[in-house]
């Protein structure tokens, strides 16, 4: 068995799984799992992927945008805001945890969101890994099972022991999500890596003007997920 750093357990300015509220939640989810660290990460996954409602944003670029105590609070997030907070989560229940991040490619995604991205391509999606029984577990909380429905996507499941990873077809059988690079995995939000990507990607001008659409009052960005509207 390989060794766990310490980093995996211990809390950062952004998985704040020192938190009062990332305790308390934590604590509240898995009561009743006393010594089973797989049964607890189950809990933690599902209370995140469905009680935590999935949005795309432009809050990318300053560390509360992911601090997990703030995603919480909030009720919402993209996909590396949900999995900081059930990273958090991780820790506070004393399960080595981590991020992983990877390029997929959407192959269902609406012409808004192309748009707006300027391609089809998510560029460092963030997962959740958890350490259980010897070996790293990927659990991907991002699409909550009110927008899979609507998505006619199957909601994706975690059972502690396999790979939880997007789907690869919807339930029509169409192409849905396509993993194409990983990225490799960190203890703590990768933001200037995460900004580096997208600016390669995305185009710099594109990045600087969600920044400044973001800060401005009033110009908050809003896009349309799969016909979702997002806030």
């Amino acid at each position: 068995m390989e060794p766990i750093d310490k980093r995996y357990l211990s809390p950062t300015s952004m998985i704040d799984s020192d938190h009062k509220k990332i305790i308390e939640y934590a604590g509240d989810i898995v009561r009743g799992e006393k010594n089973d660290p797989v049964a607890k990460a189950v809990k933690l996954f599902y209370a995140v992927r469905d009680s935590i409602w999935y949005t795309v944003t432009v809050e990318f670029f300053l560390p509360e945008h992911f601090r997990a105590s703030n995603v919480l609070a909030s009720g919402h997030g993209h996909c590396v805001r949900k999995a900081s907070l059930l990273c958090a989560l991780g820790r506070a229940c004393g399960i080595p945890s981590r991020l992983g991040f990877a390029t997929v490619r959407n192959h269902l995604a609406n012409r808004q969101l192309i748009e707006f991205l300027g391609s089809d391509l998510f560029v460092y999606h963030g997962f959740t890994e958890f350490f259980l029984e010897g070996k790293w577990i990927k659990a991907t909380p991002t699409f909550n099972i009110e927008l899979c429905r609507k998505q006619n996507v199957a909601p994706l499941e975690f059972n502690g022991r396999e790979d939880s990873l997007f789907q690869v077809f919807n339930r029509e059988k169409k192409q849905f999500m396509e993993y194409v690079a990983y990225h490799g995995s960190y203890s703590d939000v990768p933001i200037e890596d995460i900004l580096a990507a997208w600016k390669k990607v995305y185009g710099k001008s594109r990045v600087e003007e969600w920044i400044k659409q973001y800060i401005q009052p009033g110009e908050k960005s809003k896009i349309l997920f799969g016909g979702i509207r997002c806030v």
